[in-house]
Order: C-alpha cells, then sequence, then structure tokens
C-alpha cells in the first residue's frame, strides 16, 4: 500500500522508486504483485508516467487512511508523542501558501530537524483525507465536518478590483447591479456566474456572463491589471497592485461580511507528534501574519 500511495504521489514509478530508495523494478512488482492481490488494475501505465484507474482511485483512498490510521498507532505505541518526525503533507492556496504558510514551514523545518514536508498549493478544496494530508489551511467559511479547526485569521476581505484603463473606458459602477453590464473575470471558486453582496436581510445576489473564466489567482488578476474587467479575489491578493495603482478597489462599501482563515486536520492527526506540533507552531505565528495583512487591507 505504502509503494501504490508513493507512485501515486510522485507521478511515476521511477518518481517512487528514487523516494523509497528502491528500483523502478522492485517498485513495477510490488504494485504487479498488490493488482494481482486484487484482481482488478489500479494504474494504467505509460513509458512516463501512471494514471489511477477507477478502481485505483477508491483503493487509494482507503490506502491513505489505512496508512495514516497506522503511523498513528506506531507512533502512541512507541511513545514518541515528544518527538516529531517523518513526512508532513500539508495544503494550502497558491498565494496564501507560498506567501504566509512556507515561510513558516521553513521555519518550522529549522526546529524539528527530523520531520520532512510536502506543501501542496493549489486552488481548490483538497479532501485532507482521501488525498493524504495532514495539515491544510483554509479561508473562508467552513462546512460542518468531522475535520478539527483552528482560527487563525479574521477579517480577510473579498474584494472586486479593476485596471484603472478599464474602469476609465467603462461605464461607471455605483452599485452591485452594475456589474451585470460589465466584462467579468470569474475565478472558479467565487463565483462564475454570480456574485454576493452585504450581508444578512441585505445581502443580495448579482448574476452575469462571465467573458473570461479561470481557475487560479494569479490568472485572474493578471487579466484584471491587463484591462480584461472586473475579478473578485481576497484583499491581500491585490494589496500590492492596488497599492501600485494597477487596480482599484470598486463596491467596497457592499463587500460580504470577511472571512475567517482556519488550519484544518484530520480528527485523528491530532495526536501525531509532528501535526500537534505544527498546528501549535503555527497557529501564533499565522494569527501574526493575517493581523498584518488586516492592517494592510485597510490601507487601501
Amino acid at each position: 500500500m505504502n509503494i501504490f500511495v508513493t507512485a501515486v504521489d510522485e507521478g511515476s514509478l521511477v518518481g517512487a522508486a528514487r523516494r523509497l530508495r528502491r528500483s523502478p523494478t522492485a517498485i513495477s512488482r510490488a504494485i504487479a504483485s498488490l493488482e494481482g492481490h486484487l484482481g482488478v488494475e489500479l494504474l494504467h501505465r505509460t513509458t512516463r508516467s501512471i494514471r489511477l484507474s477507477e478502481a485505483g482511485q477508491r483503493y487509494a483512498a482507503s490506502c491513505r487512511r489505512i496508512l495514516a490510521e497506522l503511523e498513528e498507532a506506531d507512533l502512541l505505541a512507541g511513545g514518541e508523542r515528544s518527538a516529531p518526525r517523518g513526512m508532513l503533507t500539508l495544503s494550502a492556496p497558491p498565494i496564501s501558501g507560498e506567501e504566509v504558510l512556507r515561510p513558516i514551514l521553513d521555519e518550522f523545518l529549522g526546529a524539528y530537524p527530523l520531520v520532512s514536508a510536502r506543501l501542496m498549493l493549489v486552488d481548490r478544496s483538497v479532501n485532507l483525507v482521501d488525498e493524504g494530508v495532514d495539515v491544510a489551511l483554509r479561508v473562508g467559511q467552513l462546512p460542518d465536518s468531522s475535520l478539527v479547526a483552528t482560527r487563525v485569521g479574521e477579517g480577510v476581505r473579498r474584494v472586486i478590483v479593476a485596471s484603472p484603463r478599464y474602469l476609465s473606458e467603462h461605464p461607471p459602477i455605483e452599485e452591485p447591479a452594475d456589474i451585470a453590464g460589465h466584462q467579468i473575470v470569474s475565478l472558479t471558486h467565487f463565483g462564475i456566474e454570480a456574485w454576493g453582496f452585504g450581508s444578512g436581510p441585505a445581502a443580495r445576489t448579482v448574476h452575469f456572463t462571465p467573458r473570461l473564466v479561470v481557475n487560479t489567482v494569479r490568472a485572474a488578476v493578471g487579466s484584471a491589471v491587463g484591462g480584461r474587467g472586473l475579478t473578485r479575489v481576497y484583499s491581500y491578493h491585490v494589496a500590492r497592485e492596488v497599492k501600485e495603482g494597477l487596480l482599484t478597489i470598486v463596491l467596497a462599501e457592499a463587500e460580504p461580511e470577511p472571512q475567517p482563515a482556519h488550519l484544518l486536520a484530520p480528527g485523528g492527526r491530532m495526536a501525531v507528534p509532528k501535526v500537534r506540533a505544527f498546528v501549535d507552531f503555527a497557529t501564533p505565528r499565522l494569527r501574526a501574519a493575517f493581523a498584518r495583512l488586516a492592517i494592510d487591507a485597510r490601507e487601501l
């Protein structure tokens, strides 16, 4: 199971062999043996890459849960609560992961030499259990779940921005309904065809037809700077562009309620020393970082 999951994570049998310090032939034989035991094909192989079959996707999720439980059992049985070690897997949105979480992770690795880390920067909600993630940084309201959430930030604004050139060449934007007549650069997780405004009884939704749909913050910000239209992102995504005059915030008075930021971990993983150590280490540092970002955002 460990060899199979490692191959999936590395994207190739050669990558798994390198990480596990085995030969590619040994990796291939182990996975073939597993497939023979199960009676199904787990991986579609080419000379350069691998791809999970439908059965492989389901089995990989089960393997991750089982391996995580085995790791917890081994650590607890060995009495290693005070000795964080092993591979720590984290997930975060790209910009907050690069600019906020990564420096803290670098500092953590310096303080805990027996811990290694893998940081996944993706613009989507990761399934922590199925994808083998120990800790995730999330900005936004959280749905009810079995995950353990630690609040690390407050007051993250969702802002609508456009370039000064675009705003000068198009009708003025004085109220939320005006955006329906504008070009919109939609970011998939901020609303592709509608944006909400205000909160409580005054909350409203404005629908529109996007001119461009992208799935990363950098793409949305880049297109907005290039004059393609309006886009909605978190305030810290565009702090530099706004300060430099490349983008202008519109409809600030109609923004929805600011969003919190959390560290999330599967409940059982909090007993693992490396996970507990990272959450305890990162929480005060993330709170300080998001507090600083909130101050910067108010200055925009």
